[in-house]
């Protein structure tokens, strides 16, 4: 089945002046424009294209890649308003509209917003929903401690940063365990702490336990071996500087070089660690 809104492999049919037109079996025929076409597709007899409608509502494929499809969330940009509601720029020709009904409170042009990508089944047009929770997985997560999992950072709070767990779930990082700049739209690995009676979403940007103990370790030796053993970095080394060089915080840094040094492969000098050779 083709996935209007996603990328699919679809075998060539014929090529004509517009371009080629690839089987979308139970779509009929999808017109490639001959600008997207490489030689590589016709010597294949197949391409791996997005679908998607184009202004005149006929199915397209096209090689580019838009900033988001179908079933994802992303921060997009506003660039024109009308009756119909906003559009957002996402990476290919015809923006993407979001509907004044999907709209939380009034878009404006220039503004960044979160939005989830859908497809309208009456119509087949790809259009954007800023109701977020809508689209969520309302099942109870099922996470353990220490599992990897993708984040799309979404939200400012008091409490630190709302993230999108994995497409699915809200999650939170705490301020206090942040130890590097984070910015809305950013995606990134974190690790679940913990998922909490009320099936909130704990997270950490450090794998939990002695796994992450031993990550962060090599990374402190790797340091020191491309610094020809010694680094200046210490106890009254800010917990800046220390998430500069290593990208940690401090308090594991503190962890990682006491392993080391109970297993003699450092030691302490007045300014700074050295290797042992």
């Amino acid at each position: 089945m083709v996935a209007i809104g996603r990328v699919n492999t679809l075998e060539v049919v014929r090529e004509t002046d517009n371009g080629l037109y690839l089987d979308g079996r139970e779509l009929g025929e999808i017109l490639m424009p001959r600008k997207f076409i490489a030689e590589e597709v016709r010597t294949l007899g197949w391409a791996d294209v997005f679908v998607y409608t184009d202004s005149e509502d006929r199915l397209v494929a096209t090689t580019e890649k838009p900033f988001a499809m179908v079933g994802e969330f992303a921060f997009l940009k506003v660039v024109a308003t009308s009756n119909f509601g906003a559009f957002l720029d996402w990476g290919l020709p015809k923006d993407l509209l979001v509907p004044f009904r999907e709209q939380k409170a009034k878009m404006v042009e220039g503004g960044n917003y979160l939005v989830y990508l859908f497809l309208d089944l009456l119509t087949n047009r790809i259009a954007a929903s800023a109701k977020i929770d809508k689209f969520l997985d309302n099942t109870p997560p099922e996470y353990n401690p220490g599992d990897e999992v993708n984040l799309l950072i979404a939200e400012v709070t008091g409490l630190g940063f709302k993230a999108i767990v994995n497409n699915e779930h809200w999650g939170m990082l705490y301020k206090n365990q942040i130890y590097q700049p984070l910015s809305q739209g950013q995606k990134i690995t974190g690790y679940v702490n913990k998922v909490r009676d009320d099936e909130k979403i704990d997270l950490l940007l450090e794998k939990p336990g002695y796994e992450k103990v031993d990550a962060i370790s090599q990374k402190i030796l790797d340091e020191l071996k491309q610094n020809r053993g010694f680094m200046a970095v210490s106890d009254n080394t800010s917990p800046e500087m220390i998430n500069a060089l290593f990208g940690i915080s401090k308090k594991n840094f503190k962890k990682a070089v006491g392993s080391l040094f109970k297993k003699r492969m450092i030691t302490f000098d007045s300014d700074g660690i050295r290797l042992v050779k």
